[in-house]
């Protein structure tokens, strides 16, 4: 027996798990292959979490001249009583360019489309970082990336301070006092206690980004006074949740509007709450730098600053340095092909397989904008439906293949006949991809090669695990057959808006039917794909991986099917019933002890018997991952150095675009509405002072 079988072998069976069958004509598991190396990876300078900002008074403030207009008018009071008692201070030290200048715009180019602004009861805001600059959290992640290490917590941001009950069982929150919303209403524990209460514990409401009650461990909501509150846990010491008061989790909604429209509070129904605000509807009150003034369909949305924004700089400057946010509604392939261009300015270049082009273009010294690629933290998954007990309400023909999901030998099968080199080469040549057998990522903080179990590809060692799942060809068509003389048909669903997602299925597909697995594909757009992911209608589905899987301090319960809705492949049924396997049990029972240590050796250690029991069983199967670059054009300071597209959050946090701005002889003034402030909710733009 080889060492790397011996490993396998003994692993398996230390983990409570059938021990992997190993014949002559199966190929042996293995550990994962390195990732080529990439020499235009950037690097952050890393800093300690105080080195950002702090919280506190200054003594005086400014803002743009245009602004004071509004002042000097009468339609505004002055800037030191629109800013909290302690407004959060940024360092100068930690501004890569220092302190920054009034005006200009940042242009974006998304494919998304504002479906109304109502966050908290499922409407997108068309992405693109439109949402991120809308609405602001209790914690921040974006920046983690350049905090050390050591000092790795979540960032405060509406929520200034916390602290633990002795038991670790209360966490007291104390909110930033005075700060007020977009429209001037004040923002305190109202906000909060709506939202956790009428938005995340209520079954008929839906946030965006799926917050609910197993999101804060089971937490108690109750409020102190205006700006304190606490949590009250059924466990010691539950830190993710802190992580999980983050983007787009905990990030509260204007309470003063959203409640009148709620049900429980006179609102006609749920479906009239999550419709109370369409895409037409301007000057929704916000938290963020900007608030939308204009919306005009299939063409773009702008937003202006904010003129309550709770920001400075330790110069006293009011944030956000830019003006004006534009997102002109297009493609998200046309996003990457404007920023490249310079008609664009942003770009979270993600779609491998415009990475070459792009390059090739950025190298040229007259190139508008820079390229900057981070670590590979995008990376797909195929994942089997694993519920057996009737998530998503099955016909007999799915169910039969959900039992097949639930083999071990079948889902081995799957992975032996993917040649993931392939696959990654199918988006793009050259060292961008890398062999992603599932699970953590190489590279992050808690992956461990070792404890990696990586099933390569072999087109025999795949048809030898189906003929032991019962799968042979019994009538001579190429495809292997089900009890009763059937084709095994199964149906793989992918999302449809991106061409990286359809690419990756159809390679699925296509290596699928050389082992004799016949594989429909599915392709879904936007909320079809979401409705049919969160229903459990699939049989398989090709996503592209989660935060968890990269930080693993972040979402840390989706990393196993903790709760009944944690997992996106294995959900409970109507009854809330959760049908987990022994290995299944066995990752709850990891992820549940990570989530309440406080020592950081155990989770080191957990972290890897989490990874050896994810690769082992194939929870999920991994596909490929690469890295992102950011494309920003070259007038743009204060952006940081390795900064990644997506890491803690995506690239429209990591920069911290508050403190953006472009130096006076760079602009280029191309604002839509200069001179003008978000007038009041629901009227229909934006106001000049006079």
């Amino acid at each position: 027996m080889t060492t790397h079988i011996r490993r396998a072998a003994v692993a398996a069976l230390l983990l409570g798990v059938s021990a992997v069958a190993v014949r002559a004509d199966v190929m042996a598991p293995t550990t994962p292959p390195d990732a080529p190396k990439f020499d235009a990876q950037g690097s952050p300078v890393f800093v300690n979490r105080s080195d950002i900002f702090e919280y506190k008074a200054l003594l005086a403030y400014n803002e743009p001249a245009w602004v004071t207009a509004f002042v000097t008018a009468g339609k505004l009071p002055p800037v030191a009583d629109r800013l909290p008692k302690e407004p959060l201070v940024y360092k100068t030290a930690n501004e890569p360019d220092g302190t920054g200048v009034y005006g200009d715009v940042m242009r974006h180019v998304i494919g998304g489309r504002p479906e109304g602004w109502n966050f908290w009861a499922g409407q997108s805001y068309g992405w693109g970082g439109i949402d991120i600059g809308l609405v602001e959290c209790l914690t921040r992640t974006g920046p983690l990336f350049e905090v050390n290490p050591t000092d790795l917590q979540p960032l405060p941001n509406l929520a200034k301070a916390w602290e633990w009950s002795e038991d670790g069982k209360v966490l007291t929150v104390h909110l930033i006092e005075g700060a007020k919303w977009s429209d001037g209403a004040p923002f305190n524990t109202a906000d909060t206690e709506f939202y956790y209460n009428d938005i995340v514990k209520d079954p008929d409401v839906t946030p965006l980004m799926g917050a609910s009650v197993d999101t804060y461990a089971g937490g108690v909501y109750a409020n102190v006074d205006d700006y304190t509150f606490t949590l009250t846990f059924p466990t010691a010491f539950p830190e993710s949740v802190l992580y999980n008061m983050a983007y787009g989790n905990f990030c509260p909604g204007p309470s003063h509007l959203l409640k009148p429209q709620h049900p429980k509070y006179g609102g006609k129904d749920y479906e009239s709450f999550q419709k109370a605000f369409p895409a037409d509807y301007m000057n929704f009150p916000t938290m963020g730098g900007w608030t939308v003034v204009e919306h005009r369909p299939d063409d773009i949305v702008v937003l202006r600053r904010n003129p309550y924004y709770w920001k400075v700089d330790e110069a006293g400057n009011q944030l956000p340095y830019l003006d004006e946010m534009q997102y002109r509604l297009s493609t998200w392939g046309d996003r990457d092909v404007q920023a490249v261009a310079g008609t664009g300015d942003f770009s979270n270049l993600e779609q491998a397989e415009n990475y070459v082009e792009s390059l090739k273009k950025a190298a040229d010294p007259a190139s508008p904008a820079k390229l900057a690629f981070g670590p590979r933290t995008i990376g797909y998954s195929l994942l089997p439906n694993l519920s057996g007990n009737g998530w998503g309400e099955p016909t007999a023909d799915q169910q039969a293949i959900r039992d097949l999901n639930r083999n071990l030998d079948f889902r081995m099968a799957i992975s032996y006949a993917l040649d993931r080199q392939r696959l990654g080469d199918s988006l793009v040549k050259g060292p961008f991809t890398a062999i992603y057998p599932g699970g953590l990522y190489d590279g992050t903080s808690y992956y461990d090669k070792a404890s990696t179990v990586y099933y390569p590809f072999s087109v025999d060692s795949a048809k030898a695990e189906l003929e032991k799942a019962g799968l042979t060809d019994t009538d001579g068509n190429g495809f292997v057959n089900v009890k009763g003389g059937a084709d095994l048909n199964v149906t793989l669903v992918t999302q449809s808006d991106y061409a990286t997602d359809k690419n990756l299925a159809e390679g699925v597909v296509a290596m699928m039917a050389d082992v004799g697995v016949k594989v429909s594909l599915s392709a879904l757009t936007g909320k079809d794909f979401d409705n049919a992911r969160d229903a459990g209608k699939f049989d398989w589905i090709v996503v592209r991986n989660g935060t968890e899987l990269i930080t693993v301090v972040q979402n840390t319960a989706q990393l196993a099917p903790t709760g009944p809705t944690t997992s996106n492949h294995h959900r409970a049924n109507g009854k809330g019933e959760l049908d987990l396997l022994d290995w299944e049990k066995a990752e709850v029972d990891t992820v549940t002890k990570f989530i309440g240590s406080r020592d950081p050796a155990e989770r080191v250690a957990l972290m890897k018997t989490y990874q050896n029991l994810y690769t082992t069983n194939l929870d999920g199967i991994g596909l490929t991952a690469y890295p992102g670059a950011l494309i920003i054009n070259k007038r743009f300071a204060n952006i940081p150095a390795g900064a990644p597209i997506f890491m803690y959050n995506w690239a429209e946090d990591n920069i911290i675009r508050e403190r953006v701005f472009v130096p006076t002889d760079k602009q280029i003034g191309a604002e839509l509405h200069p001179n003008m402030l978000p007038g009041k909710p629901g009227d229909p733009g934006p106001i000049a002072a006079n």
